[in-house]
């Protein structure tokens, strides 16, 4: 007979595999998606199987990323997969996780509800944000994992102090920390709830907190360190942000719209639509702070939504990177829709007995039309990645391309002793196993005085990449004499050299 505990979870289990099935069939075609990170990943995870480094395709120590995500891809070989061929059965173990922990923690709120426990997994399984994640070989497929298993073992130590409880805790944020860099939120998160935790003396909740905090970190302390001394990079090279607060702001609220699955005219309330968000959910923590309500369930995913929004929002403000966009934020997807909706059981319970049923089918319904849109973006993307695969070096754009074929077919056409370089080096070393070295970006001037001493090299173009951030072909024009090879409509081999 199953164990009573496993009944009660039959329906979140139901779920779970569900998202394990969605991963499936979204990646059945074409594979996981591919991205220039993925095979940054990939190529670490096969060296670390192989060789026991850390050295990514390009011949470079891992610095950039935290070596965990890697580490964990490693484990594909051991089932004679690599890391892209095990990545659907990774991460749809990973997606199902996920929704299996976030219905263990909504069954355990202050107010129980299962219908709302059935809308917020449904959310879950139905996000076109997730599905995406999920879709591709990248680290957030883990990373957010971690932070849903960080809750339930951090509120575990909160109800049963101990300090077994507390280490375990501790060496999940930890695990995050090395698996993105962001998890310094999740340690920032489990730090303040200690801190706020009245319950205890300032004296053991100092303690608590030094415990935690300098458990926690060590993990990515080390990671630092081996950077800096295989490279001498911590975190590889960072440049100072182009964009304002007030833009990003604007950016992270353009996010929500889609989230929300509202139209592009909404995007123009994004700052607004984001500053609202982020006042009432601190308001709404500090109000539970004050009537020392703090140990529950709902209050973990809201207080690390406050703490993962305003990171990434300082974090776009002093550091360059990609604009703020679905994948960047994707980690408080779980945590942001039940600090904004966890109110709602509450809420309908305490309404009069007589009015408690309206108010429950109004709730449904609003929710309901919110994933019935969900559903309809799903099977808008189900349908191109059915027949094209999911976006990336996996498509068919790349797959049926007449210039990938010829690379594949001609990998020793280039003569000896000639460097090869290309805008898309990942591409080169995906799709053939050669190494290219990636041309400089435009806002590194010493990369580029050099790249420009070169007297003569390869270079193999792929016109579909248009990363404005590279050195463009005109710009290697200028500077010297460049004779196309091979040409074709997806890119094109030149023989560039010193006029």
């Amino acid at each position: 007979m199953l164990n009573s505990k496993i009944i009660r979870h039959i329906d979140t289990l139901l779920f779970a595999i569900a998202g394990y099935l969605a991963v499936y069939f979204f990646t059945k075609y074409s594979g996981v998606g591919i991205s220039p990170d993925s095979i940054m990943y990939a190529s670490t995870a096969e060296s670390i199987y192989k060789h026991g480094n850390l050295i990514t395709f390009n011949g470079t120590p891992l610095t950039f990323f935290p070596v965990f995500y890697p580490t964990v891809l490693s484990s594909s070989f051991l089932f004679g997969a690599d890391a892209v061929k095990g990545g659907p059965v990774i991460n749809g173990l990973l997606f199902g996780g996920v929704i299996l922990l976030t219905g263990y923690c909504i069954s355990r709120f202050k107010t129980p509800s299962i219908i709302y426990k059935w809308l917020v997994l449904a959310a879950i399984l139905l996000s076109p944000a997730l599905l995406e994640i999920y879709s591709f070989l990248w680290s957030e497929t883990l990373f957010i994992f971690l932070t849903i298993l960080f809750i339930p073992l951090f509120k575990k130590y909160s109800d049963s102090p101990g300090i077994k409880q507390l280490l375990l805790a501790a060496l999940v944020a930890g695990l995050c920390c090395i698996t993105r860099y962001a998890g310094i939120t999740v340690i920032a998160t489990g730090c303040l709830m200690l801190l706020f935790d009245a319950r205890r003396s300032l004296k053991k909740r100092l303690i608590n907190t030094l415990v935690f905090g300098a458990t926690a970190i060590a993990p990515l302390l080390i990671n630092l360190l081996v950077n800096y001394l295989s490279s001498g990079l911590s975190t590889g090279t960072r440049k100072p942000s182009i964009t304002s607060f007030g833009e990003n702001l604007h950016y992270f609220g353009v996010v929500i719209c889609d989230w929300l699955g509202l139209t592009d005219i909404t995007y123009a309330y994004g700052a607004l639509l984001s500053a609202l968000i982020l006042v009432a959910l601190i308001i709404n923590f500090a109000w539970r702070v004050l009537h020392k309500d703090l140990n529950r369930y709902e209050n973990l995913f809201l207080l690390y939504t406050i703490v993962y929004a305003l990171f990434i929002l300082l974090i776009a403000t002093f550091s360059r990177f990609e604009r703020l966009n679905s994948r960047l934020l994707s980690p408080m997807y779980v945590p942001m829709l039940i600090a904004c909706t966890g109110w709602i059981p509450g809420a309908v319970k305490a309404i009069k007995t007589n009015n408690r049923k309206w108010a429950t089918a109004a709730a449904v319904t609003i929710i309901a039309g919110f994933l019935y849109n969900l559903t309809l973006i799903d099977l808008k993307r189900y349908d191109d990645e059915f027949e094209y695969g999911v976006p990336g070096y996996s498509d068919d754009d790349w797959n049926t391309s007449h210039f990938i074929n010829f690379l594949k077919q001609n990998k020793h056409m280039y003569k000896p002793g000639i460097p090869i370089y290309s805008d898309a080096d990942e591409a080169v070393y995906f799709f053939t196993g050669g190494h290219a070295k990636l041309v400089p970006q435009k806002f590194f001037t010493a990369d580029v005085a050099e790249f420009n001493r070169q007297t003569q090299f390869y270079l193999v173009w792929f016109n579909a990449m248009a990363n404005t951030e590279l050195i463009s072909l005109t710009d290697i024009e200028k500077q010297f004499r460049v004779k196309k090879l091979y040409g074709f409509d997806e890119g094109a081999i030149y023989l560039v050299s010193k006029p």
